[in-house]
């Protein structure tokens, strides 16, 4: 048990972090993190270590995040309020203006999936190429033709 309590302990921000972006929703959030956090504790002992122990449970997340969808059926966005409170600045901020970057988010956000969830994965929570096709269930081959197809919706998007 005081192993499992440091392995919450150690990936319940990145989680959390994970599903905030994705869920845009503190509230859900948080109750899909806990969700993420029951069904590993049940499954601990299927993990093989085919991937690093963060994609599995980022997979986890994300098939929380699903279920939830199935049965809300509806997302409500973060309020700018909200949005700005989570925002850090980063790289993005002084390249780009401010416009530009709302323009980015904007079309990541309307992306369908599978696109919006790989683009997240490698923009906002950096992940690799195979820590992405781990989560997805696919090949590595498909996270990256996914990814290059988002950037090319992205920028049609905002030309």
């Amino acid at each position: 048990m005081d192993d499992f309590e440091s392995l919450y302990k150690e990936y319940y921000p990145r989680v959390f972090a994970y599903l905030i972006r994705t869920t845009r929703d503190r509230q859900v959030a948080e109750e899909l993190t806990q969700e993420t956090f029951f069904r590993v504790f049940k499954k601990i002992d299927d993990y093989k270590g085919a991937c690093s122990f963060y994609t599995w449970v980022c997979r986890i997340a994300g098939n929380a995040y699903i279920d939830h969808l199935r049965r809300e059926k509806k997302h409500r966005p973060l309020t700018d309020e909200e949005l700005s409170s989570l925002r850090s600045p980063g790289p993005e901020d002084t390249v780009l203006s401010r416009d530009t970057a709302e323009r980015i988010r904007a079309a990541i956000d309307a992306l369908p999936e599978p696109y919006r969830s790989v683009c997240r994965m490698r923009l906002y929570d950096e992940m690799s190429f195979a820590q992405i096709s781990a989560a997805h269930g696919k090949t590595q081959s498909w996270a990256r033709v996914t990814y290059h197809r988002a950037r090319l919706m992205i920028l049609e998007e905002i030309e």
